[in-house]
């Protein structure tokens, strides 16, 4: 799911940035061009921890920029089928469900949705539900999943989903009053079983 690796990267900076402040301006350039991607490979950069090593820059030909290698650490993201994972709901539909798991999407098909559960495109806003709604999941709820596959391109990954399992779906909140206290703790937990 999450791993903390190392990355390497090439900065072509302008000639413009050449001064004082080269190394910040290289630096800044590496969390602007690398946070927030994918790579088919790693998954997607989440976040750059440290910054190792800055080459000596190499001066391009005939256009003045010049090209420094960054060597890096990072957190990526990076998903398997099996996983179990929590995602946030982003449209409900008669084929099933949309969500959304950090910055990747994830599709859960109506035939990966317990048959217990029915759409309902009456409600507002649509939802698939129980019979006697004791379970409802519709947009902006979070649920539990479990990824079944994954497709992963150059720049993307996207995952299929399923919530056919024990712990799977809807949270439901548990609240518990701390002893001698007025404080309470809040603990979300996923249903068992439909």
């Amino acid at each position: 799911m999450f791993y903390h690796i190392s990355l390497e990267h090439e900065i072509l900076l302008h000639p413009r940035y050449f001064g004082p402040n080269l190394l910040n301006t290289v630096k800044q350039k590496l969390f602007t061009e690398v946070e927030g991607t994918c790579t088919g490979k790693y998954g997607f950069v989440i976040a750059v921890t440290t910054i190792d090593n800055i080459g000596a820059g190499v001066i391009q030909p005939g256009r003045g920029f010049v090209l420094y290698p960054v060597k890096y650490k990072a957190i990526v993201f990076r998903p398997f089928k099996g996983e179990v994972v929590d995602a946030v709901v982003t449209q409900v539909n008669k084929v099933g469900l949309f969500t959304e798991i950090g910055p990747m999407s994830c599709f859960i098909s109506r035939h990966s949705i317990p048959s217990e559960m029915e759409f309902d495109p009456n409600s507002n806003p649509p939802c698939y539900k129980t019979v006697d709604e004791d379970i409802v999941i519709q947009q902006d709820d979070e649920i539990r999943l479990k990824i079944v596959g994954t497709r992963v391109d150059k720049n993307d990954i996207f995952a299929i989903g399923s919530l056919m399992d024990d712990y799977l779906g809807e949270y439901y909140t548990t609240e518990y009053f701390m002893d001698n206290s007025s404080q309470y703790v809040k603990i979300l937990c996923p249903n068992k079983k439909f």
